[in-house]
């Protein structure tokens, strides 16, 4: 019955982007590709937040892993510490994703704010010095769905993103391949109204670094549109819009603006879109939805629309666990069981997308074999 459906979702892809092969799909579109970064002869593999599904993510062993794994991106999540040093944490509160709450001297630290309107308890990045940060230790942030990783809990310090970029150029000599850096800016209203915006050290960092020009195996990617329109100016390398399943750009939220991210992924959104950015970084669902079982429907138009307004797709997020699965191809009832992830690679490489976002890349690579050419 999973096959059955599968192939179901496979035509249907098909029917939406035509009768060419899934390899020709990928090399129609590869001029786009090379705008927004390309992988080894087919769709890009970004190692999400590194090798998450196998170490704690954000850490410089999740990137190495990931790297080691086949990916051709790291990607690293970009938050500020109070002495403005750009930091991966996947939020500003860092409460879940390392041992802080455990260290007595840093009690008074914990602290009420509102995240993009949100009120968020816990402790903050932007409270602590780089210094302080260092002393502190990364640990799993989903533990329930991925208990093999707690065994690192501990072992791992908080990285900057010169490590990052330090780690990626050592990898690329070791492994005789370059180790491109995807990171994201995360939550930069937040950070501006806070008076710590992230592009500035941002900038800074990948001049100093000899990063910023076109031929940069860089991406710089962000939830929000402001900054990226900022960027654009300011960056030589490919800009990716990044879209969520619902809501709206919390830029937009905060100025008034009354458009969300259904309106950018119209026709006109698209090619506004288009720019300033170079790729779009869309929720799963938009690419294939599911229905209210959690069922995979027919995929949307996107990746063609997507295409046809000269933009790469490369969406988030794949994951091996039967809670991140659709219904379709999941293995169980328990939610940390791994299910049949290929199966989900199968009919989303089939829509043509040009990457995409996975916590094992491992399998993903593996994946993405069937449209290398």
């Amino acid at each position: 019955m999973l096959r059955q459906r599968l192939a179901l979702v496979a035509l249907s892809a098909l029917a939406v982007f035509g009768t060419t092969s899934v390899a020709s799909t990928a090399q129609a579109a590869s001029d786009g590709a090379v705008k927004a970064g390309k992988g080894q002869d087919g769709p890009v593999i970004v190692a999400h937040r590194g090798a998450s599904g196998y170490r704690p993510e954000h850490t410089l062993a999740a990137y190495e892993l990931g790297a080691r794994m086949g990916a051709d991106f790291i990607e690293p999540d970009l938050v500020i510490t109070k002495d403005g040093v750009l930091v991966a944490r996947h939020e500003p509160e860092i409460g879940g994703t390392t041992d802080v709450a455990e260290r007595p001297e840093f009690a008074d630290r914990k602290t009420t704010k509102e995240l993009d309107g949100t009120p968020v308890t816990g402790w903050f990045a932007e409270d602590f010095t780089l210094a302080e940060l260092k002393t502190l230790r990364a640990k799993e942030r989903i533990p329930d769905l991925r208990p093999n990783n707690t065994i690192y809990d501990g072992r791992f310090e908080v990285p900057t993103l010169q490590e990052v970029i330090d780690l990626a150029r050592r990898l690329s000599r070791e492994l005789g391949r370059e180790i491109g850096v995807y990171p994201e800016t995360k939550h930069p209203t937040y950070f501006q109204q806070a008076g710590l915006p992230l592009e500035p050290p941002l900038v800074r960092t990948l001049e100093r670094n000899g990063l910023n020009h076109r031929g940069a195996k860089v991406i710089v990617q962000s939830f929000e549109v402001a900054n990226l329109k900022q960027l654009s100016s300011q960056l030589r390398v490919p800009l990716v819009q990044l879209v969520d399943s619902s809501g709206a750009p919390y830029d937009f939220v905060a100025s008034g603006d009354p458009r969300t991210y259904d309106d950018l992924l119209t026709p006109k959104g698209l090619r506004e879109v288009a720019a300033y950015a170079d790729g779009l970084g869309p929720a799963k669902d938009r690419v294939i939805p599911r229905d209210e079982d959690g069922y995979l429907l027919e995929p949307t138009t996107l990746v063609a629309d997507a295409h046809r307004a000269g933009l790469t797709v490369h969406p988030f997020t794949f994951r091996a666990e039967n809670s991140f699965l659709p219904a379709d191809f999941r293995s169980s009832d328990d939610p940390a069981e791994w299910g049949d992830i290929f199966a989900e690679y199968e009919a989303f490489l089939a829509t043509g997308i040009d990457g995409l976002f996975a916590d094992h890349p491992d399998i993903a690579v593996e994946a993405a074999k069937s449209v290398r050419r």
